[in-house]
């Protein structure tokens, strides 16, 4: 018995969408792995070529979506015109929140919030630093609730203890009660978070360095050069790699 016209001609429109649907997918995941060569060599706008058409094809995955946040919060690192980081920065944040919003549960969504507003406190005006400082907090509390193990996370969060901590009594409480308050932070918790995330990844430059200087406020000498000393000598591995040893260094050179 033979196929009727229409129904042959039906079976082969359902047969190509499926196939184009089979190539749509395998495109959107070669366009991901060749961004991903361009990302894992700090080159954002070449890894933005693949990422961002990866995107439109798959608007819902969300690891898509943090690395695309990743390579923008890469440029604004890269660029000095403020105006431009501030738009950079901008779109990252929006990239990690479409995460949090697709993938409430995702530790790592909740990690590239804390490190967007993290990354972006030095064009922030007062107020918005404050409102930022917060986020940071909640959001790194929230991606290790929901995974211990990121280290990452940790390490954001002794980061924002330090930075907080760093401000003094009389300056927080000056711009508390000028743009509201914050969590509790002291050194102690942030050698506390450094060392977690040291005991979940060991290899990692930026760990050892600013538990290096964290103990260096706490006036433990010995442990900061010793520290700090250990983070220099290891390979950079990651983007703020280079920077974070900067920082030891200078701390390194107040020590001697």
């Amino acid at each position: 018995m033979k196929t009727p016209v229409r129904l042959k001609t039906l079976l082969i429109s359902v047969l190509s969408l499926l196939s184009a649907s089979a190539g749509f997918a395998e495109n959107a995941g070669e366009l991901i792995k060749q961004g991903d060569v361009y990302d894992q060599k700090f080159n954002p706008t070449e890894a933005l070529k693949y990422y961002l058409p990866a995107e439109k094809m798959e608007p819902a995955n969300v690891d898509t979506l943090l690395r695309i946040a990743r390579q923008y919060r890469h440029q604004t690192a890269d660029t000095a015109d403020v105006k431009e980081k501030i738009r950079l920065s901008g779109i990252a944040l929006s990239y990690a929140k479409r995460a949090v919003a697709l993938a409430p549960k995702s530790s790592e969504a909740h990690l590239s919030v804390a490190i967007c507003h993290a990354k972006s406190l030095e064009f922030y005006t007062n107020k918005e630093k404050m409102e930022a400082l917060r986020q940071v907090k909640i959001f790194a509390d929230k991606a290790i609730s929901l995974d211990p193990a990121n280290d990452l996370a940790h390490y954001i969060l002794g980061r924002w203890h330090q930075r907080v901590a760093d401000l003094g009594t009389l300056k927080r409480k000056v711009a508390e009660m000028a743009y509201g308050g914050l969590p509790k932070a002291s050194y102690d918790e942030a050698a506390k978070s450094y060392n977690k995330a040291i005991s979940i990844n060991p290899n990692r430059s930026p760990y050892h360095v600013d538990l290096g200087i964290t103990y260096s406020a706490m006036a433990k000498m010995e442990d900061a050069k010793k520290t700090i000393k250990k983070g220099l000598s290891m390979p950079n591995v990651g983007k703020d790699d280079p920077d974070a040893k900067k920082r030891g260094n200078e701390a390194l050179n107040t020590l001697r």
